[in-house]
């Protein structure tokens, strides 16, 4: 595959925790950042990456993940928004979640369990996203991190803690 692998940025970095900009130019540069993207997601053997995990304030994130039936799916999306059920049709899935950006612990997050994203290819074409299973939390997972938002926002803050206190015990671990 084609891309360079760049470093994941993790959790407490400035860029991680604020919105990203939209993606104006859908250029040679764009379909570069996601090659790039991919190529980082696979060597930290991830399932989705948003551009801010890798330094890069910008709305796009990638994915190759199975779906609730276990067909993989793979694409980028640009300037994803980001749609649920209505609340009467709503089902929770209150799996365990990690991410990149916080290497190491997972915790039980509650999402819906179908989800759908419209946006952009990195051409410019129209693209929508439709997922179940892990595919829909990847979806809502990614979305969120383009928002600001890391998983452990959406936790209680008694998890939040219990989870970075397990992040920094294992970073702390792995510089030994």
């Amino acid at each position: 595959m084609a891309g360079q692998v760049r470093p994941i940025t993790l959790v407490g970095t400035p860029v991680l925790h604020r919105a990203c900009r939209p993606v104006q130019e859908f250029d040679a540069a764009l379909a570069e950042l996601a090659d790039d993207m991919f190529a980082s997601m696979y060597a930290a053997e991830g399932v989705g990456l948003a551009a801010n995990q890798i330094g890069v304030d910008l709305r796009i994130f990638v994915y190759d993940c199975p779906d609730e039936d276990g067909e993989r799916h793979s694409g980028t999306v640009v300037n994803p928004v980001l749609e649920l059920p209505a609340l009467a049709d709503r089902r929770l899935d209150d799996g365990e979640e990690g991410c990149l950006s916080v290497p190491g612990p997972h915790a039980r997050v509650a999402r819906p369990d179908r989800a759908a994203v419209r946006g952009f290819d990195v051409k410019g074409d129209p693209v929508t996203v439709e997922g179940t299973g892990l595919l829909a939390r990847c979806l809502q997972h990614e979305t969120d991190h383009l928002e600001g938002k890391v998983y452990i926002d959406r936790l209680s803050a008694r998890a939040r803690k219990k989870v970075l206190k397990e992040y920094e015990e294992l970073r702390a671990a792995r510089a030994e």
